[in-house]
Order: structure tokens, then C-alpha cells, then sequence
């Protein structure tokens, strides 16, 4: 019973950080279009998608280059950059502007104290914060900038893809392992127990099963391979983590399905966006529970998918035609 009761408050806290993602998106979506942000010229062209999986997998490459020859820095350099560069789009429309000196000082001071915090004190509250920020933000910024069709096709391929590098050729593994020690908003993290510090701990909780490098341990791969999928004791957990592009992937279907689709409201959210939100979290509570049983599992083939069925069954109950809700009508 009281093993049962003590992921209790790691759930809440998971589907906390999941709703203010969802909810942030979905309150900067209009703030965002008005203020130019879209990125794309045809949000429509299914194509978009096919370059963001493309650009995602040369980045993937990049990032285990600097893994394998041990120069982090590039990968922080480059994390911190993109976490000030998205935060003063958000900061920007959020905060009432403050001129000086012609820039905007409302984004850009705020969104540099939010890269200090994270440079000088990358305690688990300021990783989750700022991946909060962060994660409402690009998932706005994909929400405005990918129609329907481009956001399915998009979470499909990442969902596949997910599974593909977990599952098969386990190279997530590595990169999770090399981005963990980098302590940046790349993770979110849950404390499982009171008083943990990130710090003070240097990032090890949930992650330990997957990082010990084998070579050391004097295991095989079969023998490293069998000890990733064993059960972990919850009493040895300190924290647990979740990938921030777990959070914001699925949100992009949220954000898209707000934004580009008419249904009706409900709660003051769109019925098909509503129901896709629910689906990303009955996708979640499925990955905790798989979570809590101490095996490391992709997160988005469940998290993409229950989007997905969420977001159609939403869309048909709306009176959508299937057809309409997959954003096939224009090719057929």
C-alpha cells in the first residue's frame, strides 16, 4: 500500500507539468499569430513535416558526434541559446513591452535571467520551470505553424521513430545518458522524495538503470541489455524524468487542432483539442504505470497515439468528417 501511495504525488506532479504545457500553448496561440511568428509559408504542405523528421535526425547525429568525442559544452551552448531564443518569444507576448534603447527589454531581460538561472543553478524547479516555458512555447510555435495533416504526419513518424531508437538500434539510450549530466531543460524533472536536489545528487534517480556504461560493469551487451529492462527498486529513486519533447510533441495536435479546426467548445477549449489533451494523458498514465514498474519505455507511440485517437474521436463526435479531421480533404 505505501509503495502504491508513494508514486502518487510523481503522477500528479507528471500530469501538472503535461496540463501547464498543454494549457501555456494553447493560451499563446493567438498572441503568437498576431505577432508573426508562424514559420512556415503553407502550414498545409505535409511536406513540413517530412523536413523537420529530416532536420531531427541530421541534429540526432550531431548530438551523438559530440557525445562520442566528449564536447558537451557545444551541446549546452547550443540548449542554453534555444531556451533564451524561444522564451523571449513567449516573455514577448506575455509581458507588456518595455522599449529601451529600441528592443524589447520585457522579452529579452526576463529570457536572460531565465539562461543564468539555468547556467549558475540548475535545480530541478528551475529545469521544470523553464521547460514549462520552453515546452508551451515550441509547441505554440508548431501549433500556428502546422496544419492538421502536417501535425499527424508529424507525431506518426515521431512516435515510429521513438519506438525505432528505444526499442531497436537503442541509441536514445545513449543520447539520454550524454543530455542527463548537461542538467538543462531537455528533461523534466519529478522528485519522488522530499527534500531531493538535482544538485546535490548530479541528476541520478530514475536514469541510473540506463546509464552505467556496461564496459565497466564487466557486463555484455545481452547481460546490459536484460539489466535495463529489470525492475527498479522505487525505495532507490530520487527523482524521475521524462523527456521534455514527451510534453510537447503531442501538444503540437493540441495546439494545431485548436488553432486550424472548428468544433465546438467546450470548457472553453475546442472539443477536438480537448479530447486530444485527454488522450495524451490517458497515453501518459499508461507510460507511468509502465514507468513505476521500473522498465524504460519510448514515451510518444503512447503519448502521439492517444493524441491522435483522442483528437479524431473528438473531431467525428464534432460532426467532422473523417476524411476533414485527417486533413485529407483538399487530396481527395
Amino acid at each position: 500500500m505505501k509503495d502504491s501511495l508513494r508514486g502518487v504525488p510523481v503522477l500528479v506532479g507528471v500530469v501538472a507539468l503535461f496540463l501547464v504545457v498543454q494549457f501555456g500553448s494553447l493560451a499563446l496561440l493567438e498572441p503568437f499569430q498576431s505577432a508573426g511568428l508562424q514559420s512556415t509559408e503553407n502550414p498545409q504542405n505535409p511536406l513540413n513535416s517530412v523536413f523537420y523528421v529530416a532536420f531531427l535526425l541530421v541534429a540526432t547525429a550531431g548530438i551523438l558526434l559530440v557525445i562520442k568525442y566528449d564536447q558537451q559544452w557545444i551541446l549546452r551552448a547550443f540548449i542554453l541559446f534555444t531556451s533564451g531564443f524561444i522564451a523571449t518569444y513567449v516573455f514577448g507576448v506575455v509581458l507588456p513591452a518595455v522599449e529601451v534603447a529600441g528592443v524589447n527589454a520585457a522579452a529579452y531581460v526576463p529570457a536572460a535571467a531565465l539562461v543564468v538561472a539555468l547556467y549558475v543553478y540548475p535545480e530541478w524547479w528551475v529545469i521544470d520551470s523553464a521547460g514549462a516555458i520552453l515546452g508551451m512555447g515550441a509547441a505554440a510555435l508548431f501549433g500556428i505553424s502546422f496544419g492538421i495533416l502536417p501535425a499527424l504526419v508529424l507525431l506518426t513518424a515521431l512516435a515510429v521513430y521513438d519506438a525505432i531508437s528505444v526499442y531497436g538500434t537503442e541509441h536514445m539510450l545513449t543520447l539520454a545518458e550524454g543530455v542527463m549530466e548537461l542538467r538543462l531543460p531537455i528533461v523534466l524533472v519529478v522528485p519522488a522524495t522530499r527534500g531531493y536536489s538535482f544538485l546535490d545528487e548530479g541528476g541520478d534517480g530514475e536514469a541510473d538503470e540506463a546509464t552505467e556504461d556496461p564496459a565497466e560493469a564487466g557486463e555484455t551487451d545481452e547481460d546490459n541489455e536484460e539489466r535495463q529492462l529489470e525492475s527498479v527498486d522505487e525505495e532507490d529513486r530520487g527523482a524521475y524524468f521524462i523527456g521534455l519533447g514527451d510534453a510537447v510533441m503531442p501538444t503540437i495536435l493540441v495546439a494545431s487542432a485548436s488553432h486550424f479546426l472548428d468544433t465546438p467548445v467546450v470548457f472553453g477549449v475546442e472539443m477536438a483539442a480537448l479530447t486530444a489533451m485527454v488522450g495524451t494523458l490517458v497515453g501518459l498514465l499508461v507510460l507511468m504505470r509502465m514507468v513505476f514498474a521500473g522498465r524504460a519505455h519510448a514515451g510518444l507511440p503512447l503519448l502521439n497515439g492517444g493524441a491522435i485517437v483522442g483528437y479524431l474521436l473528438g473531431a467525428v463526435a464534432a460532426g467532422i468528417p473523417l476524411v476533414e479531421a485527417l486533413g485529407l480533404a483538399p487530396y481527395v
